[in-house]
């Protein structure tokens, strides 16, 4: 059964979003947890627990983003997956239906990104700048592994949420998700960085967004069209 999508004020499926952000809010809002792990979903699961850890914590919270893009588009740009606007969200920018229901916003000061190297369009790039939001690249992490530390620091943050997309890995060690962007990080790169991030802070939140079985998909594709098996 096909489902129908629809772009609603620029933004793919919106009022679904915003209904389903408003139960995941609840929920936590009921359980009250301490610490947040997500596994699975596009970057935009990241939006509702990170805000609700923010809050908790009174803003005393840092934003890694270890991502092969920033996902700071915004309603009215080129594309309009809401998944390529979840940094943005979780810093209360964008659509207000559902951005206007998050119980806090991250500042830009507060918020680091990890390894971007595809912005996708210039005025993304732009925008990042615009915004303060600083980007440690793959270079600056091998050639200088003690910056990571110097920027925990100078954000002065006791906590610390993670969001790790999938497609920061580089595709030569392992593919996990649709986009393949080069030269990325290895996951043992990305093992340390997360180990940093909890000797410097008390890491609250861990997302871990954007897989998507391939291997698998394209098995089911062959094995279904063989004899005995259809």
């Amino acid at each position: 059964m096909s489902c129908k999508r629809e772009v609603q004020d620029n933004i793919i499926d919106r009022d679904v979003i915003a209904s389903q952000s408003a139960k995941v809010l609840s929920l936590l809002q009921a359980a009250d947890p301490d610490k947040i792990v997500t596994f699975g979903g596009e970057c935009s699961v990241s939006v509702v627990p990170f805000t609700y850890l923010n809050h908790k914590y009174g803003g005393d919270v840092a934003l890694i983003w270890i991502d092969a893009h920033p996902d700071i588009t915004l309603p009215g740009d080129a594309y309009d997956g809401y998944h390529a606007m979840a940094c943005a969200a979780c810093l209360g920018l964008g659509d207000r239906k559902i951005v206007g229901q998050m119980p806090s916003a991250f500042s830009a000061a507060h918020t680091l990104l990890v390894d971007v190297r595809d912005w996708e369009r210039d005025e993304i790039k732009e925008r990042q700048k615009q915004l303060g939001i600083a980007n440690l690249t793959t270079e600056q992490l091998r050639e200088k592994p003690e910056l990571l530390e110097q920027m925990l620091k100078e954000m002065g943050c006791s906590h610390a949420v993670v969001h790790f997309d999938l497609d920061v890995l580089d595709p030569a060690e392992v593919c996990l998700v649709v986009g393949r962007p080069e030269n990325g990080l290895c996951s043992s790169e990305v093992v340390d960085i997360i180990k940093t991030v909890c000797q410097h802070t008390n890491l609250v939140g861990l997302a871990v967004a954007e897989h998507l079985p391939q291997v698998e998909i394209i098995l089911h594709r062959i094995l279904s069209r063989l004899p005995l098996l259809q």
